[in-house]
């Protein structure tokens, strides 16, 4: 097994048409379909990135920003932007495109962990992360800042709602 990998080694790119029966009584993309989609995209980053199988270990918190509209196209990006010894965190990014007009714009951002397993299902080491490019290490950066921020806010609204009422 290599010992590195680069980030653009695992970037993936899915695109889905969203369908009445992807869709709730307002016409709009259900919550589940859309992590559904987030879930296979890092997993298949995180499969590019260790050449090993992975399951999913967490998954940090999810606001979803803005909605996708029947008939509109969702790209859902992913790619490794940092490894433990049998780890890889993921980042997923979900846009909404209207297929029309080009326009895209972004409804959804998580974190994900997943694990590499072994031809017996065991934990397994991966590679490190590598970036020859300095687009690479400014997704990279963009992203480890972008979770630290999001864990952040996650802990403040933890915060605020235990010294409520």
């Amino acid at each position: 097994m290599a010992t590195t990998a680069t980030l653009a080694e695992s970037y993936t790119e899915m695109t889905e048409l969203l369908f009445p029966n992807e869709t709730n009584n307002l016409g709009r993309a259900l919550g589940g379909t859309v992590l559904h989609w987030m879930d296979i995209c890092g997993a298949i980053a995180g499969m590019r990135f260790g050449n090993r199988q992975v399951v999913t270990a967490s998954m940090d918190h999810v606001d979803f920003i803005g909605p996708i509209e029947m008939g509109e196209v969702a790209v859902i990006e992913g790619y490794v932007f940092n490894t433990g010894r049998t780890s890889l965190e993921v980042k997923v990014d979900v846009h909404a495109e209207d297929p029309k007009v080009g326009e895209r714009r972004r409804t959804t951002t998580s974190y994900f962990t997943f694990v590499a397993l072994d031809e017996d299902g065991s934990p397994t080491a991966v590679p490190d992360v590598h970036c020859p490019t300095a687009d690479e290490e400014a997704l990279r950066r963009k992203a480890i800042d972008g979770r630290r921020e999001q864990l952040r806010d996650v802990l403040e609204r933890y915060d605020v709602a235990q010294d409520g009422p």
